[in-house]
This record gives structure tokens, sequence and C-alpha cells, in this order.
């Protein structure tokens, strides 16, 4: 169940991102329309889920091992935001949806943000309950 919901997490970012980034354009918000912004991303934080899962199953000469749990900052956010910026950035390039520079600078602040900042607050609530307890 927690990795559905940190899933539905990641969507629900990269959906608002989308959401924000089409209302400041002011292109509509049709469903073809949001779903054309949103794919790429989605695609790209899906692949950074793999990436961590596959980096979680890795074992190195000193016996480097670790449980996969998405819902973490680091290293599993992180391989998720960069995975939804670089592959999104690359299906954009490739479906010629545009990626101007500044572009790339915002989706990767705001998607850091997103994607980051609910964990964060997750890290921040667990150990306050923590302490509290």
């Amino acid at each position: 169940m927690r990795r559905t919901l940190t899933a539905l997490s990641d969507l629900l970012a990269v959906l608002v991102f989308a959401f924000i980034g089409r209302l400041n354009h002011a292109e509509g918000m049709s469903i073809e329309g949001v779903f054309s912004t949103t794919w790429p991303f989605a695609i790209g934080a899906a692949t950074g889920w793999a990436l961590a899962y596959l980096f979680a199953h890795m074992r190195d000469d000193h016996g480097f091992d670790y449980n996969f749990r998405p819902e973490r900052l680091l290293p599993d956010g992180v391989l998720v935001w960069v995975g939804a910026v670089a592959i999104g950035m690359t299906l954009r390039h490739l479906f010629h949806q545009g990626v101007a520079f500044s572009f790339v600078i915002v989706a990767t602040i705001v998607l850091g943000a997103f994607l980051l900042g609910w964990r964060a607050v997750r890290v921040l609530l667990v150990r306050r309950s923590v302490l509290t307890a």
C-alpha cells in the first residue's frame, strides 16, 4: 500500500506541475492538453522509480545493499526527480514538444520542489511523531 500511495503522490506532483505550467502559459486545460504535458514527465518519474529499484538491488564488494523505499528522500526520491526531468525532457525533445533552456531550468526546480518536497515533509512528520511518542 505504501508504494501505491507513493506512486500516486508522484503522479499528483507531476500533474500539478503540468496544470500550473499550462495555466501560466494560457494553454488550454483540456484533458488532451494536460495529458500531452504530463506524460513525458510521468514516464520519466516511472523510469526514476525503476532506476531506484535497480540501485537498491545492486551489491558491491563491500556488501552495499538497502531496501527499496520510494517514499525516501535519498536516494530514491532524487532518482525519481532526475528521471522525471532527464527522461521527460528527452521525450519532449523527441516528440517536438519544446525544451527551451529556461523551461529545463524551471521544470528542474519545480519538479524538484514537488517530488522531493512531499518526501521532505514526510521525513519531518515522521521525525516529529517519533520525538513526541
